[in-house]
C-alpha cells in the first residue's frame, strides 16, 4: 500500500491536517507553541521606599514571581503566583536600546528589606497542546536588582559595590554584547542596555564572598557599579569599599569619585582582577553603557580628540590614566592563569614574599610559601605591575603608574593570550607578567588581590585565604 494523505476535516475553524501511512497517524498541524518567560527590573539599583518594576514577556497566560535576597541563606521576601502574562515583541535594537516592555509587576519596596543582591525568579506552567503533547510544561527565567541601604552606613561601615557593568557588558540578549564571541554573526556591539533580560556573574564570585562574610558575622551594605557615579554621596558613610570578582568596566565619574574617597582617607579592598580595565560611558541616565574597546578609533570622541572620555582600555596611552593609579596593578602586566590556554599547568596559588606584613598575621605563612592552590585563587584574569627583582624579592618599577608606596606581598605568573593583545600596538609581544597581591597608601589604604578568583578560596575554606580576608576587613573597616 502506497503512502497517502487524507483530509478528514474541512471546517473553516479547524485547519488541522492529519496524515496517514501504512503505520498509521503521524502528525497533527496544531502543535503547541514553546513556553517561555523572561524579564528585567526597571532599574539596576533601588532603595527602600521606591517602586520596583518588573518588565516581563511570556507565552503563558499567567506566571509567578518570587523575589529572593541571596546571602548566607536565601531569603524569600515577596511572591505572587498569578500575574497576568503577555508576550511582547523584541525590538531590533534591544541589545543597545532596550526592550521597552511595559511593567507587569510593581512593588513598593518595604523598609524591612535588607540591602543586598535580589534574585527574581520568574516561573510559568501550562498543560501543553490541545490534542498532542498534552503534558505539564514549565519554564523559568530570572532577573535581579541591587538594593541600596535606606540609610547608608547605619548597618555597616563596609560597602560592597557589585560588578553590574561587567554583567551587562557580557550580556548578549537581543544579539549583541561588548564581545564578538557571543554576538550575532560573531560581531561586537559598542552599546549595551540594562533594559533587557540580564546576565549575572554574581554567583561566580560575589555570592561566595557574601555567603562567607555573613556566616562569619560581617554585614555589608550593597550598591551597583553605577551608584558610584549616580550616588557618590553614599561613600562618605563608609570606611571601606569592596570590589569582588570580575570588576572590569568603569566609567570616569565612578573612578573619580572612588579616588576622591581614597584621597580623603577612605579604604578600598579589591578582591578582584581585570579591575577597571575598560572605560565606559553611562548613557540614558544609567540605562545603557557605551564602550568601543579595541575599536577606539570609531568612538565619536576620538574623532573630536576628546581622549579623556575615550571608551577604550584605561591603560591606553591616549587616556594616560592606567588603572594602576587606582588599584596599584593593571591587566597590561597581568593576564591569564589557568585560563585562555595560559599557564594551564599553573599552581593557582600565590607565592608569599613578605610574610611579616600585617595581612599575613596569624596565617603561619613563610617567605616563598604558597597558598590558595587547592581552590585556584589565582585564576581566570589577573592584574599585575612591572617588576624588578632584587635579592629574590619583587619591587615595582613605578613606570606603569603603580603608586610609589605600593608593596608587593605575593605573586603568581600570568600572561595574555596573543589574540587579546594584538590590537594594541604598544604591546610587547610574548611578555609574561604576574598577578600581584599588594597594597599602597594615599590618604586611605588600598589593597588588591590581583585576581578574579580570590573568593574561591573562601568558598573552599582555605585557612590562609580566610585569615587574610579577615585581617583586611577588620583593619580597614574601622
Amino acid at each position: 500500500m502506497q503512502k497517502s494523505c487524507y483530509k478528514i476535516f474541512t471546517h473553516l475553524c479547524l485547519a488541522s491536517v492529519i496524515c496517514f501511512t501504512t503505520r498509521g497517524l503521524i502528525s497533527v498541524a496544531e502543535e503547541p507553541r514553546a513556553l517561555f518567560v523572561e524579564g528585567y527590573a526597571g532599574r539596576v539599583s533601588y532603595r527602600p521606599g521606591e517602586e520596583l518594576t518588573l518588565h516581563v514577556s511570556t507565552s503563558a497566560k499567567v506566571f509567578s514571581v518570587e523575589i529572593i535576597r541571596l546571602g548566607a541563606k536565601p531569603e524569600s521576601v515577596w511572591s505572587s503566583t498569578s500575574v497576568a502574562g503577555r508576550e511582547h515583541s523584541v525590538p531590533e535594537d534591544a541589545s543597545s536600546h532596550g526592550c521597552r516592555w511595559p511593567a507587569a509587576v510593581t512593588v513598593k519596596i518595604p523598609d524591612a528589606w535588607r540591602s543586598g543582591y535580589y534574585h527574581v525568579a520568574l516561573r510559568a506552567r501550562d498543560r501543553g497542546g490541545k490534542f498532542i503533547q498534552m503534558n505539564t510544561r514549565t519554564a523559568e527565567g530570572s532577573c535581579f536588582f541591587v538594593l541600596r541601604p535606606a540609610e547608608p552606613g547605619k548597618a555597616s561601615t563596609i560597602l560592597l559595590q557589585l560588578s553590574t557593568h561587567t554583567y551587562n557588558a557580557y550580556n548578549s540578549w537581543g544579539g549583541f554584547s561588548l564581545y564578538a564571541f557571543n554576538g550575532r554573526g560573531g560581531n561586537q556591539g559598542h552599546r549595551v542596555s540594562y533594559e533587557r533580560p540580564p546576565w549575572s556573574e554574581f554567583g561566580k564570585w560575589e555570592q561566595p564572598f557574601v555567603e562567607w562574610a555573613e556566616r562569619n558575622g560581617y554585614t555589608f551594605d550593597f550598591a551597583a557599579n553605577g551608584d558610584l557615579e549616580s550616588h557618590p554621596e553614599m561613600l562618605k558613610a563608609y570606611r571601606l569599599v569592596l570590589s569582588v570578582g570580575h570588576d572590569e568596566y568603569w566609567s570616569g565619574p565612578m573612578r573619580d569619585n572612588l579616588e576622591k574617597f581614597i584621597t580623603d582617607g577612605g579604604n578600598v579592598a579589591f578582591f578582584s582582577g581585570n579591575t577597571c580595565c575598560w572605560q565606559v560611558r553611562s548613557e540614558d541616565e544609567g540605562r545603557a553603557l557605551t564602550c568601543y574597546k579595541q575599536n577606539f578609533y570609531v568612538d565619536p570622541v576620538y574623532q573630536k580628540r576628546e581622549f579623556k572620555t575615550l571608551s577604550t582600555a584605561w591603560s591606553h596611552y591616549l587616556l594616560k590614566r592606567p588603572e594602576n593609579e587606582l588599584t596599584g596593578v593593571g591587566f597590561l602586566w597581568g593576564g591569564f592563569h589557568k585560563s585562555h590556554g595560559q599557564f594551564m599547568d599553573g599552581s593557582g596559588a600565590f607565592t608569599v614574599h613578605r610574610p611579616d606584613h600585617w595581612i599575613f598575621e596569624g596565617t603561619g605563612l613563610k617567605r616563598n610559601s604558597e597558598f590558595g592552590g587547592k581552590d585556584t585563587i589565582v585564576g581566570y584574569e589577573c592584574d599585575g605591575c612591572e617588576l624588578e627583582w632584587r635579592d629574590g624579592l619583587p619591587f615595582p618599577t613605578h613606570k606603569d603608574g603603580t603608586p610609589e608606596s605600593f608593596t608587593v606581598l605575593g605573586t603568581a605568573p600570568a600572561r595574555w593570550h596573543p589574540a587579546d593583545c594584538e590590537w594594541y600596538e604598544k604591546w610587547e609581544i610574548g611578555r609574561t607578567g604576574a598577578a600581584c597581591l599588594g597594597l599602597y597608601m594615599r590618604g586611605g589604604t588600598v589593597f588588591t588581590a590581583g585576581t578574579t578568583d580570590w573568593a574561591h578560596g573562601l568558598k573552599g575554606g582555605d585557612p590562609a585565604v580566610e585569615r587574610i580576608t579577615k585581617n583586611i576587613l577588620d583593619r580597614l573597616s574601622k
